[in-house]
């Protein structure tokens, strides 16, 4: 939703400015221009991508929507389903999560809470993690470098989006300019028009300056700012379940490991120390 209205108040200020000012729209309105600079600016995205990068880059946005929904509520729930595999891991064996791991859908603690459930990037991390866990055969500095690998494989595949359209919106002021040169060749070519002619000719060669500056930094560079931060946020989300899982390999007690976890998570989603124990307190009482 803060994309489009991010957007729209772009276009208002720009444009509402722009007529605020005296100035007439008419003139701005050049879709010829927008064929040579959007479609330079689609051709050099595409010859600088591979298939991967391009398929990724149209399903950044569908990947990153979930995310943008996590806030205290989402990292209440997450620290709350760590919490109670533990628990049950501490009470029950190692062994008696097996059930919940292998078929999470059908697994009474997820099902209580849905978020996670839905969530493919928290439940995979929790289910990958909590199986190599129980089968015993790994110690924590090894589950930690594995982790770290894998947090750090993430943010190099889910930055490729944000690469690939950061370098399109750098290149559309040049693509404008292209597109201005076009049109006082196109002016200059017409060296017996009269003054009145030329002066408007030159005055739509200079919108394709504008429109590349625009759709660059307007629009293009936003959008791939954007996909970082949610980048950021889906790291910091598997550094949570990290840091969680480790304090409990090192042999600290369920509702000890939950606090390390709530501490490695930005301060702006953060549950406070009174929220996390109040909620573990119910799930302990549910357990």
């Amino acid at each position: 939703m803060l994309i489009p209205l991010g957007f729209l108040i772009v276009l208002f200020s720009v444009f509402g400015g722009f007529a605020l000012a005296g100035g007439s729209l008419g003139p701005l309105f050049q879709p010829l221009e927008f064929l040579i600079i959007g479609g330079a600016g689609l051709g050099a995205f595409v010859a600088a991508n591979n298939g991967k990068a391009i398929k990724a880059t149209m399903k950044s946005l569908k990947k990153f929507k979930a995310s943008s929904k996590y806030d205290n509520d989402t990292y209440l729930e997450l620290l709350a389903v760590i919490y109670k595999l533990l628990n049950k891991m501490r009470r029950d064996g190692m062994l008696a999560v097996e059930r919940d791991i292998e078929a999470p859908a059908e697994s009474s603690i997820f099902n209580e809470h849905p978020q996670v459930l839905n969530d493919e990037l928290m439940l995979n991390f929790i289910v990958d993690y909590l199986r190599l866990m129980i089968s015993g055969n790994m110690n924590p500095q090894e589950l930690d470098e594995l982790m770290l690998h894998e947090i750090e494989t993430f943010e190099a595949e889910a930055e490729i989006p944000a690469d690939a359209l950061t370098k399109v919106g750098d290149a559309m002021p040049a693509f404008g300019i292209v597109a201005a040169v076009l049109g006082v060749v196109r002016a200059l070519s017409s060296a017996s028009a009269d003054p009145s002619a030329m002066g408007v000719m030159i005055a739509h060669a200079l919108v394709g300056t504008f429109l590349g500056i625009l759709m660059g930094y307007g629009f293009i560079n936003p959008v791939a700012s954007r996909i970082e931060r949610q980048i950021a946020v889906m790291a910091k989300t598997m550094q949570c379940i990290r840091v969680t899982l480790l304090a409990s390999m090192h042999g600290y007690a369920p509702q000890l490991a939950v606090e390390f976890g709530r501490k490695a998570l930005h301060t702006a989603e953060r549950p406070t120390f009174n929220e996390l124990e109040d909620y573990v307190r119910g799930a302990k009482a549910e357990a």
